[in-house]
């Protein structure tokens, strides 16, 4: 199970946005330069979020995107789960029609707890979380270089 691009560069983004929270809007352009992604991927990535109401957009020359909930407000679940739809290890744990024995396999519980700890795991991180780690990292890093 890999993420695409679409989820990886989704979440640099918002994380991105979440960095820059409370200092007005950031232009797409400076995330896609920081990603080395191509605006217009970039905008089509961001469009899914808008619409989920995760992020909001301003128009005009000091426009961009900011997040449109506080940065504790949103985890890396809801931003992958909007690009990437449900991660799951196997269909048959969203769609019990797929699988004629569903009732009585046993790999199903297998995967079920595996989804559940994927889920634990990106619902337990929001974006105020990777900016704090951010900038712990930053602050070792500063450190080790003096």
């Amino acid at each position: 199970m890999i993420l695409s691009t679409k989820g990886r560069y989704g979440l640099k983004a918002m994380f991105a946005l979440a960095l820059n929270e409370g200092k007005g809007p950031l232009a797409l352009k400076y995330i896609a330069k920081q990603q080395n992604v191509s605006e217009q991927y970039l905008e089509q990535i961001m469009s899914p979020l808008k619409r989920a109401k995760l992020v909001k957009s301003v128009r005009g020359s000091q426009g961009g995107y900011l997040l449109a909930k506080q940065s504790g407000e949103i985890t890396v679940g809801d931003v992958i789960r909007v690009l990437e739809g449900p991660l799951v290890p196997s269909e048959c744990v969203v769609d019990e029609d797929s699988c004629e024995n569903a009732e009585i396999c046993v790999t199903k519980e297998v995967w079920e707890k595996m989804k559940k700890s994927i889920d634990s795991v990106m619902d337990g991180i929001t974006l105020e979380d990777m900016v704090k780690d951010h900038h712990k990292k930053m602050q070792i890093e500063i450190k080790i270089k003096r």
